[in-house]
């Protein structure tokens, strides 16, 4: 799991990098500023599609993997101690499967 900060639009997206390129990257996540809006959805147990997206590398400012900052919990830590799911099963699972995290989860 990563948090990249983009530029122009300066925007911050959470989520699982798929592929790193010369040309840029691929992120299946969400933005930043929707991140509780997130975490009621899964709570609530209503399907959810996370976006696939590829960033060109000029729009990459910064990228940080997201790890605890001292007593700070990571974004992550924050979404499984809501949600009861991992931020993982959610933005890697197969979308064909028909099943939102909750219901998919053993």
């Amino acid at each position: 799991m990563a948090v990249l900060t983009l530029g122009n639009p300066r925007e911050k997206i959470w989520g699982a990098l798929l592929a790193i390129t010369p040309e840029g990257l691929t992120l299946c996540g969400v933005e930043l500023a929707s991140f509780e809006d997130l975490i009621a959805i899964v709570k609530e147990g209503e399907p959810f599609a996370p976006n696939v997206i590829f960033f060109p590398m000029h729009r990459v400012e910064r990228m940080e993997l997201d790890l605890p900052d001292g007593g700070i919990p990571s974004l992550s830590q924050r979404f499984v101690s809501k949600t009861g799911v991992e931020p993982l099963e959610l933005f890697l699972r197969n979308p064909a499967d028909g099943l939102s995290p909750v219901e998919g989860r053993q």
